[in-house]
C-alpha cells in the first residue's frame, strides 16, 4: 500500500523560507507522477507544481520563481523548497502521486507566513 508523509512546515515571517518533504513508502517514487498542493481554510485545494516521470515540470504562476519541486530519488521522496514565503502562502500543503489513473495523497503539513 503506497502511504505518503509530508513533513517541513511550520510558522515562517513574510519573506523566509521552508522546505517541505513527501516520504513515499510501499513503492518506487521514480514510477510516479508527484505533485504538491495547497488548501487554506475556506478555499479550494489548488496545484502548486507538479513533476512528472520524465522530470517534467510545471508550477502555478504565483509560486513560479520562488518555489522549486524536486525528486529524491535517493531518499524516495518528493521536495517544495519556497522562498520568499507571503502571507497569501499561508494553507495545509499536500502531496500526491499519481501512478496508471489512481492517485494517492498525503495528509499534509501545515505552512503559516505572518507579517
Amino acid at each position: 500500500q503506497v502511504q505518503l508523509a509530508e513533513s517541513g512546515g511550520g510558522a515562517v515571517q513574510s519573506g523566509g523560507s521552508l522546505t517541505l518533504s513527501c516520504a513515499l513508502s510501499g513503492d518506487t517514487v521514480t514510477r510516479y507522477s508527484l505533485g504538491w498542493f495547497r488548501q487554506a481554510p475556506g478555499k479550494e485545494r489548488e496545484g502548486i507544481a507538479t513533476i512528472n516521470v520524465r522530470d517534467v515540470i510545471v508550477y502555478r504562476d504565483d509560486v513560479r520563481g520562488r518555489f522549486t519541486i524536486s525528486r529524491d530519488n535517493t531518499k524516495n521522496a518528493l521536495s517544495l523548497q519556497m522562498n520568499s514565503l507571503k502571507p497569501e502562502d499561508t494553507a495545509r500543503y499536500i502531496c500526491a502521486a499519481d501512478f496508471a489513473g489512481r492517485t494517492y495523497w498525503g495528509q499534509g503539513t501545515q505552512v503559516t507566513v505572518s507579517s
